[in-house]
C-alpha cells in the first residue's frame, strides 16, 4: 500500500499565498490558458518526465484542475524527498473560493 498523499483543502491555504509557497500547477495548456493562479510554475503532467529539473525548489502546492492529477505528481515529488501538497478539489475549489485567477486570453478567468 502507497503511504497517502500529503493534501489540503483550499480553506488551509493562506490567501494571499506567502511568497515562500510555489505553486505548480500541471494542468494541459489550454487549461492554463483559460485560468490559473497568479505567479503559479506551470509544468503540464504529460511534459513533467522531460521537464522534472524546472521544477522549483522549495514548498510546493500542487494543483490541478480537481485533485487527481496534482495527487499523482505530489506522490512523485515527495517519493523524491521534495516538500509538495496537493490541493484537494483542485482549481474547481479554488475558483468556488472565490481566490484570484488570471488568464492568458482577453476572457475573463475561469477553470476549464
Amino acid at each position: 500500500m502507497h503511504p497517502p498523499v500529503p493534501s489540503v483543502a483550499i480553506d488551509a491555504v493562506p490567501d494571499p499565498v506567502p511568497a515562500d509557497l510555489t505553486v505548480l500547477d500541471v494542468r494541459e495548456d489550454d487549461e492554463w490558458q483559460a485560468g490559473h493562479v497568479e505567479g503559479a510554475v506551470h509544468l503540464p503532467l504529460s511534459e513533467l518526465g522531460q521537464r522534472a529539473d524546472e521544477v522549483p525548489d522549495g514548498q510546493l502546492l500542487v494543483v490541478c484542475k480537481v485533485g487527481g492529477r496534482s495527487a499523482r505528481v505530489v506522490a512523485w515529488l515527495t517519493s523524491q524527498g521534495r516538500d509538495a501538497v496537493n490541493l484537494d478539489g483542485g482549481m474547481l475549489d479554488w475558483e468556488a473560493a472565490g481566490r484570484p485567477m488570471v488568464s492568458e486570453t482577453d476572457a475573463a478567468p475561469y477553470v476549464s
